[in-house]
This record gives structure tokens, sequence and C-alpha cells, in this order.
């Protein structure tokens, strides 16, 4: 089921998924079980968290006993596609994000999305307290200007895993310090050709993390 929460920025939705709980927005069930840890997602600029590598990374997650929440910014509640200002989508995130964890008290935190969503994470990963972040897409830089870098965002000091095609008009990262990058051959930035490949790579970074069965 989806939740709204209200923010400072309008009204924000979340759909979470408790192992032996209801199911999220996905519509799969996670196991029982004692959750490991609580991940959550945010969309890209203009879609939602419907898109194939974010539901394929929820039902992985939850099926190994996480907590998993996809939450859809104000601005896309509210009917519009245009990004709001970096500013609103993090003090909104933090504000959504910050229930969450009140919510579920004690698990670990793992932020991320994709693209503009792992941004906002990214940005915000210090300020919500997370223990990791899951970076999808990640827009290195706008499409044609290599120049206007933002890898500095990818430098949290928090363990980080990105997955990125290799064909991604928007670029691919570099591995740096706490940051691991998976890129898909083929790949552009929807990562929509084997979306359960990208469920496998999170999966995999959470086991070794000991966030997940």
């Amino acid at each position: 089921m989806t939740e709204t929460v209200e923010t400072g920025r309008g009204p924000a939705q979340v759909a979470v998924t408790v192992p032996g709980g209801a199911a999220g927005r996905a519509g799969k069930q996670a196991k029982a079980g004692a959750p490991g840890a609580l991940l959550v997602l945010g969309h890209g600029a203009g879609g939602s968290v419907d898109a194939p590598d974010l539901i394929a990374v929820h039902d992985a997650a939850a099926a190994a006993g996480l907590v998993v929440a996809l939450v859809t910014q104000p601005y896309r509640v509210a009917g519009r596609r245009a990004p709001a200002p970096a500013g609103h989508l993090d003090e909104a995130w933090r504000t959504v994000v910050d229930g969450l964890t009140e919510r579920f008290p004690g698990l670990p935190l793992i932020v991320g999305g994709r693209s503009s969503g792992a941004r906002v994470a990214c940005r915000t990963a210090g300020a919500v307290g997370a223990a990791g972040i899951v970076a999808l897409a990640f827009p290195l830089h706008p499409p044609g200007k290599p120049e206007r870098s933002r890898a500095e965002e990818l430098r949290t000091g928090l363990p980080t895993l990105v997955v990125n095609g290799s064909a991604d008009p928007f670029g691919v990262p570099d591995t740096g310090p706490g940051v691991e990058v998976v890129v898909l051959e083929g790949e552009r930035h929807d990562l929509r050709k084997a979306p359960e490949t990208v469920g496998r790579a999170v999966l995999g970074w959470l086991r070794a993390r000991g966030w997940a069965r």
C-alpha cells in the first residue's frame, strides 16, 4: 500500500515492503524473518518508482529480508515531470527517510535510487545517517558535457555501489575509495535490457556487507 508523507515541499508517497508483512508497490512480499536493513530508493527525474531497475532491486532485496521503501517525490505526486530544485528534493527526501528510520529503529540504513534519485541519496546520505548507498544509472555529467562532472557527489566516504550501462550518454563513474562500479555492457541510461542483472548486482553487494540473507 502506498502511504502519503507530508513534507515541507508537499506530500510525498512511500510504498514499504516489510519481511513477512504486506507487499509493497512492486507487488512481491518479502520472506519472513528479522529484517537485515532498511533500503530506501528514489526515482529518476521524470520517471517513477515503477522503473524496471528499481523494481528488480526492490524484489531482490525484499526477498532477501530487507525492509524496502520506494519513495515518490512531491513534484511527481503533484503530476509534474520537471524536477524540483535540488534543495527541495533533498529536503523532502530527508523528511521521508527520517520518518522511516524512526519507524524501523536499529536497522542499518541503505539509501539509493536511479539517476536523479541516486544524486539525492548521495547528497543527503551523511545527514540521514546512512550506512551505504546504491546508485543506479548515476548521471555523471549531462550528455555531451563531460566537463560538468558530478563525481564529487559520490565521494561520501560511505560504501557505495554504482550500477551503470556502458552506453549511458550521461557517462560512467570511476571506482574510488569506497565506491564500487558495476558496468553492464550495452545498457543505456534506462537499464531496461536486463533489469534482473541489476537486481543481482545489488543483492550481491548487500550480502557481502551482511545486510541481506
